[in-house]
Formats: structure tokens, C-alpha cells, sequence
């Protein structure tokens, strides 16, 4: 039996400009599910980014077929029904990143590789650059029983741990939502007005835009899929060379993806990875990875 969510909710307290429309990385900002196993779930996730002043919620292969439908989701969203009905579904990851310049998992558990964790307060701080100088971001959940798998956490360009009490560590799917976007929504606002996002401004700021180009420039950075296309005609090319043994791959690609997470790739720098490898697989006659 579902239960209705308790009519005494704490709500949010509203400041003055509380009903002005929210702008730069709340409107740039996707939530991303990825195989939830719960409707409960995913309509309190949506009340959750909704009340952080979040829209966009996109699920990955959920279990349940068109469970924004389902009258447990509605009844946990508790008026968040349009952030609900809103919901993007896809069948991959790959698919919910499309367009994203960089993304941030959230994990519960230290991985091998991958790039390494932060505290919530501290990768949001990154996310407010990437929004200010590029756009599209996403922040990436698993699913409740089994968390992120290790090539879904490789896929995305930083990830986070929530430091919880190591004795009782276990946060419901939907908390940790509420703990990310809460984070991020005092990120956007510090110092910057309503609906904002943060520019990569100041000292650090200046000297960013002077190692990636002209003064005040932001070089544009690669999309999730640019280098997803990347690793696939790299390691093409490293199995061309004989570096790489397909049979017996190890953990290369994985340490690889590692390097480049570490360095932020840009457009221009993936095109030279790719133009690289291409000239490898052009040798050895053999030019795929397209």
C-alpha cells in the first residue's frame, strides 16, 4: 500500500526572490538515475531536485516500465508531478550523457580506477566552472542495491563520496539526491544571485583561461560521446600496434581513461588523440574506430 507523504513536509524557506525563474546551471544541470529499482524512489528524487530549484531527471533502463507513471513514483514526487512527467528515459548511460560536457558520479565505495573521489562540497565547486564556461552537466546515481558499475564510474569525468557516518553509511537512494543538489544549489547561489552559476573567475580563473587560450576564453570543452569516440579508435589503434592484446586487455583502457579524466579533455585535444590514432591505424591499414 502506498502511503502519502506526511502533510506536515518541512518546506523550504523563501527568500524575496523566491519565484524568479532560475537560470544557468539549474537549467544546464541533469540528474541522472541509472537503473532504479524503485518507483518510491524516483518520484522522491524528483521532489528532491525540484525543491533545489532542478527540472531535469533522466533514468537509465529503469526496472519498472514507465515508472513515472506508476502511483508510488506520483505519490513520493508530493507535487514535484512535473519534474515527473518530465522524466527522460534512455537505455545507456551513454545515451543520458549525450551533449554533456562533464559529468560526476556518486559512489559509496573506493574504486580501483576511475578518477579519484571528492566530498560533495568540493566536486560541486567544479561543476559550477564546467556550467560557467561550458554548459551541460550531469550528476550520475546507481542503482540502490548494486550502486554504479565500474565502467559506468569510468565514464564520467569525476566522482564523489558522501563521508557519512562509517558505522551507519547507508543512504537511501533519494537522500543522496537531496545531498547533492542541496550542495549544488548553494554552490550556483554563493556570490553570484539567484539562478547563476559561478564564473571561473579571480586569480585561478584568470590564470585557466591563460593556459587554454586567449585572456577570458574558455576553450571549448569535448562532449561525453566526442570521447567515448575517442577511447574506441584509441584502443583500435593500440591493438593495430600490438600494445593492446583484446584477448587479454588487463586493465589498460581503464588506466588510460583514468590520465585523461584527471586533465579535463578539450575538444581540440581529443581531435588530436583521434588524429593520432588514425594515422597509426592508416599505417597498419586499417583505419577504423570512425
Amino acid at each position: 500500500m502506498v502511503q502519502l507523504p506526511d502533510s506536515h513536509s518541512v518546506h523550504a524557506a523563501h527568500s524575496p526572490d523566491a519565484h524568479e525563474p532560475l537560470r544557468g546551471g539549474f537549467t544546464s544541470t541533469r540528474f541522472v538515475l541509472v537503473e532504479p529499482s524503485h518507483p518510491g524512489n524516483v518520484g522522491a528524487a524528483a521532489r528532491a531536485i525540484k525543491t533545489m530549484g532542478f527540472s531535469r531527471l533522466v533514468l537509465v533502463a529503469p526496472r519498472v516500465p514507465q515508472v513515472q507513471l506508476d502511483p508510488e513514483a506520483i505519490a513520493m514526487a508530493s507535487g514535484a508531478d512535473d519534474v515527473l512527467a518530465a522524466v527522460h528515459v534512455v537505455p545507456t548511460l551513454a545515451d543520458a550523457l549525450a551533449g554533456t560536457q562533464w559529468s560526476l558520479a556518486l559512489t559509496a565505495r573506493t574504486r580501483e580506477y576511475g578518477p579519484p573521489p571528492a566530498a560533495p562540497r568540493h566536486a560541486v565547486q567544479d561543476a559550477c566552472r564546467q556550467v560557467a564556461a561550458h554548459g551541460e552537466i550531469a550528476l550520475v546515481f546507481g542503482n540502490e542495491r548494486t550502486g554504479l558499475s565500474n565502467e559506468d564510474v569510468e565514464r564520467c569525468s569525476a566522482l564523489a563520496h558522501i563521508p557519512a557516518n562509517p558505522a551507519y553509511s547507508s543512504l537511501n537512494l533519494a537522500q543522496a539526491v537531496q545531498v547533492l543538489a542541496y550542495e549544488l544549489r548553494m554552490a550556483y547561489l554563493d556570490d553570484s544571485g539567484a539562478g547563476t552559476a559561478l564564473p571561473a573567475a579571480g586569480a585561478a580563473g584568470a590564470a585557466d583561461a591563460a593556459l587554454r587560450g586567449a585572456p577570458g576564453t574558455a576553450t571549448p570543452l569535448a562532449t561525453s560521446d566526442d570521447i567515448e569516440r575517442m577511447y574506441v579508435h584509441l584502443e583500435n589503434a593500440l591493438i593495430a600496434l600490438d600494445f593492446l592484446d583484446p584477448a587479454n586487455p588487463k586493465k589498460l583502457m581503464s588506466r588510460l581513461r583514468r590520465l585523461f579524466a584527471r586533465s579535463g579533455l578539450e575538444r581540440e585535444e581529443v581531435n588530436i588523440v583521434r588524429g593520432i590514432a588514425k594515422h597509426i591505424l592508416m599505417l597498419k591499414g586499417s583505419d577504423s574506430g570512425k
